[in-house]
């Protein structure tokens, strides 16, 4: 019949012929500063992260979104230079506005 000692042993895991008195001195986050320098954790949904198999393939879809970003608000901020053609009128309306005061004109 088995002791609760020995039972205690069983359910933390750990085998009966370690020796916990030589085990003793250990600091509790000793090297976790120097784990997480540098690195960023970025958690994700699940069927997001179905849609790609390694973290290879997260960084280079990223890598991808990064440069069209980039390349976006380059086109925003020469947009932003130009005058606004939205606001102008087209060659079309203007050659419209141009016959229609010619034939005002010739009217008199």
């Amino acid at each position: 019949m088995r002791t609760k000692k020995e039972k205690s042993n069983v359910s933390d895991g750990l085998r009966p012929d370690y020796d916990l008195a030589s085990l003793r001195g250990g600091v509790r986050g000793k090297y976790y500063a120097r784990a997480v320098a540098g690195t960023n954790l970025v958690l994700i949904e699940p069927e997001i992260a179905a849609a790609f198999p390694d973290s290879r393939a997260v960084n280079d879809a990223l890598r991808v979104l990064v440069k069209v970003a980039k390349t976006q608000v380059g086109k925003r901020s020469r947009r932003k230079r130009l005058s606004n053609k939205a606001l102008q009128p087209t060659s079309r309306a203007r050659r419209k506005t141009a016959k229609r005061r010619s034939s005002r004109a010739a009217r008199g």
